[in-house]
């Protein structure tokens, strides 16, 4: 193949591949933005659960104590999980839903309060701006199948990404680097600052671009890890009698699997009958404490009945890997700083697909005037041959 043929074949994906994902790439940066600086804007907006000040060595109430507060709020309802955020310390978080089995959507928060057992807050996450941002951003309200829709887009854009960079090649060949033809028309000028902003973010689009295709199959991992891990985690408990009676301590499971992973802490409690343990089993994951291995996660099952841990295990890599992936889609490894500079390059993201749209309009304007001059100069043409021939 020419080398002609082949800018012609890359410039065929570029423009197809971009004009296809553009929209809602423009969608993702645009309710992406507020998203890497989520943490900051909830605390402008004020937290009001924060945990009391108390004296240095106060002891805690017990996690079983957290529960039973959690649950005197909604006697009506069952806690699911828990959780805590780094965030909000010495408070514990718990998820009640109407039932163990109730749909994912259906959960009540309720925020406690470590040292006091009060209850700070009942927050709505279900409302409101972020929420409607990290909904859009995540699944356009359209579920799994939202989810797999835009990971075909970041395929897309990572495709537009390759096949701009193998017309960038050629075009530096002729001039200098981030050349700007300001002199000439304004759709060079475009053209120039397109690919001058499109090569400077090319590390940062393939990375945001590629996590973000993990992110949007998360439901499939998870879903591959229960048939698989947890699956083999359970076998054993097949055929085992159905939970009755009072579960044992929350406590005591959490205690057990800190002493199975010493270093480590947890960071969500999955109750009986949730799709993240089984019928019989605490699920307790733990993570580490450093900036990476906090995105670690091992999963202990504690037998709810007994108070015995039955398994600990490390995740399978292809879990790891989405954990992982989810902070460095949002620049949430390295603070402000790094948030600051996801944002610069989000920004820039947006003018690059601004900037690609308006050059389409534009040249094909430009091609429909030259056809149309082209059409009036053959008119033109014919009827002063007709003239000829008659005369």
């Amino acid at each position: 193949m020419s080398s002609v043929k082949k800018i012609q074949t890359w410039f065929q994906i570029h423009k197809w591949t971009s004009l296809i994902c553009t929209a809602f790439l423009l969608m993702l940066c645009l309710t992406g933005l507020p998203l890497i600086f989520h943490e900051e804007i909830e605390e402008l907006e004020g937290k009001p659960h924060m945990a009391k000040q108390v004296p240095a060595g106060t002891p805690k109430a017990s996690l079983d104590k957290l529960a039973e507060t959690a649950l005197a709020t909604y006697s009506k309802k069952v806690i699911r999980y828990v959780y805590w955020d780094e965030h909000e310390p010495n408070t514990t978080a718990f998820s009640l839903s109407d039932s163990i089995n109730a749909a994912p959507d259906n959960y009540t928060t309720v925020i406690v309060d470590d040292h006091t057992a009060e209850v700070l807050e009942t927050p709505n996450y279900q409302e409101g701006f972020m929420y409607i941002m990290f909904q859009m951003h995540v699944d356009m309200f359209m579920g799994i199948g939202g989810k797999l829709f835009l990971g075909v887009m970041g395929l897309l854009f990572i495709a537009a990404i390759v096949s701009g960079i193998m017309l960038y090649g050629p075009i530096m060949k002729r001039f200098d680097f981030g050349m700007i033809r300001t002199a000439r028309s304004t759709r060079l000028k475009w053209l120039d600052l397109h690919n001058l902003l499109g090569v400077v973010t090319i590390v940062w689009g393939v990375v945001v671009g590629f996590t973000g295709v993990i992110n949007t199959a998360s439901e499939i991992v998870l879903g591959l890890w229960q048939q698989g891990q947890l699956a083999e985690m359970t076998a054993p408990y097949i055929t085992a009698s159905p939970l009755s009676g009072k579960l044992s301590s929350v406590d005591q499971a959490v205690t057990l699997t800190k002493q199975a992973a010493p270093g480590m802490e947890p960071s969500l409690i999955a109750y009986p009958g949730t799709p993240f343990s089984s019928k019989h089993h605490y699920a307790v994951f733990v993570k580490g404490n450093t900036p990476l291995t906090k995105r670690i996660i091992k999963p202990a099952l504690i037998d709810a009945k007994k108070g015995v841990l039955t398994d600990l295990r490390d995740m399978p890599w292809f879990v790891n890997a989405l954990f992982i992936s989810q902070p460095l889609h949002f620049g949430d490894y390295g603070g402000l700083p790094l948030k600051i500079i996801w944002a610069l390059f989000d920004i820039a993201t947006i003018v690059i697909l601004g900037s690609g749209l308006y050059l389409w309009f534009a040249r094909n304007k430009a091609t429909k005037a030259h056809i149309k001059r082209l059409d009036k100069n053959d008119t033109e043409i014919l009827t002063v041959q007709a003239h000829s021939e008659n005369v």
